[in-house]
């Protein structure tokens, strides 16, 4: 039956297209995504779309699907690596034509949500590829339409619904049917304004999708606000920079028991990558240095605030590795710390709940990362701008990532090795 529907598929779209195989014009494009939090401020999934080049391209269109599709799974879902993303959902808006597109294929369906409008899923042509699609794992989350179909069977197909925020019946109703047997529909919040909002879905235990807009509350405009395991990660930071003896730094990081144990355990992930396990501070400056020990003490600080969301530390950790990736072969190897510190620092108030100003008068940094955080300007400004055009799904990415000679193919593979990476160096995953 799985041959059958894409080999049909094929024919039928070779048939109106002259049988090309080749890439549709218009493919070439932007990957972009909002993530998925549930009450909790954690990150379970992600939803992707793509920025096709032109105005005009229909961006979730068979050619827009077809890219992100093979996009996500060269990086996501490499065959001799299997899927990189562990329990993390992903979410994708198509149209009925990419249902039948074997790229569908080329993800697990168990961690796919196929995104779709209430009347497409209703549609009684397409009630065969929709059972033959969920009966191998894919989910459907209905869009743009509150009332789920009648129909049982049509109903077994979709496990989510597109909510409003203060749409406190329907979530109230999929509660109900779900305590009457029926089949659970979980409901999800796509056009949430800010953190009010949000509280009010967690409260109803609706999970919610948060793009890049989405910032903490004001700011505090004093840097006394900083709780004390953060002031102990600074003062050990500025030791780093002064290049002050190991004897010393090792001594002043004796008086908090549990920052050196949670120093060690990052130095020890995946995301480092060490060959040998590293026992004490002595052990990590001699297999890495000062520098790389400098960029795990900056990632200490960006989530060593106990009040901090860990939606905001994991956005923290994503465009720092993103900055750095995107900036590997245009400046030398010895940037890459600094690159990574200026990404992550962008967001450091946020983090930490201080103005800026009130951080950098206590975090000595470099005039090239200062000048990145504050205007975007420098030798790592560009880079920033151009994380944070990704995160926002401004339009300006194209222009941004063309001025640094980047193609989108670089873009979007920094984007995705970043969500991979942060999946063993995220506080918000390795804490909960």
């Amino acid at each position: 039956m799985r041959f059958d529907f894409f080999r049909r598929a094929s024919e039928g779209a070779g048939a109106e297209t002259g049988a090309s195989t080749q890439p549709e014009a218009g493919c070439e494009g932007h990957l972009a995504y909002a993530m998925l939090l549930d009450a909790q401020r954690r990150v379970i999934g992600y939803r992707m779309a793509w920025r096709a080049a032109g105005a005009a391209s229909d961006a979730s269109g068979a050619a827009g699907v077809k890219a992100l599709m093979d996009t996500l799974a060269m990086h996501l879902n490499p065959g001799d690596e299997g899927w990189l993303l562990g329990s993390q959902l992903l979410f994708v808006d198509v149209t009925v034509d990419a249902l039948f597109q074997s790229e569908l294929q080329s993800l697990p369906p168990q961690q796919v949500v196929l995104c779709m409008r209430a009347d497409e899923l209703m549609d009684a042509d397409l009630r065969s590829i929709l059972l033959f699609l969920r009966e191998q794992g894919f989910g459907f989350m209905q869009c743009a339409g509150a009332v789920l179909p009648e129909d049982p069977e049509l109903r077994s197909i979709v496990t989510h619904l597109e909510v409003g925020a203060n749409d406190v019946d329907t979530v109230a109703r999929l509660r109900q049917d779900a305590q009457l047997g029926h089949p659970p529909v979980e409901p999800v919040a796509s056009r949430v304004e800010d953190w009010t909002e949000f509280d009010a879905c967690a409260s109803r235990r609706v999970n919610v999708f948060i793009d890049g807009a989405f910032r903490n509350p004001p700011v505090l405009e004093t840097e006394d606000a900083l709780q004390p395991e953060s002031l102990l990660i600074v003062q050990l930071m500025q030791m780093l920079q002064r290049n002050e003896d190991l004897r010393v730094i090792e001594a002043a990081l004796k008086h908090d028991a549990a920052l050196t144990y949670r120093l060690l355990r990052y130095i020890n992930s995946p995301a480092v990558g060490m060959a040998v396990e590293i026992h004490s501070l002595r052990h990590a400056v001699a297999m890495l240095g000062y520098s790389p020990l400098y960029r795990w003490l900056s990632l200490l600080l960006a989530t060593s605030n106990k009040a901090g969301s860990p939606y905001m530390m994991k956005k923290a950790i994503l465009r720092g590795r993103f900055v750095e990736l995107v900036g590997q072969g245009m400046l030398p190897a010895s940037e890459a710390d600094n690159l990574f510190v200026a990404g992550m620092f962008s967001l450091l108030d946020q983090l930490l709940g201080v103005s800026m100003e009130g951080v950098l008068r206590k975090v000595q940094l470099t005039e090239a990362v200062q000048q990145a955080i504050l205007s975007r300007g420098g030798l790592y400004g560009p880079f920033v701008a151009l994380a944070e055009s990704c995160e926002l799904d401004d339009g300006q990415a194209a222009r941004l990532s063309e001025a640094l000679f980047l193609s989108p193919a670089q873009v979007n593979a920094a984007q995705l090795s970043a969500l991979v990476w942060a999946q063993g160096a995220s506080p918000a995953a390795s804490e909960q």
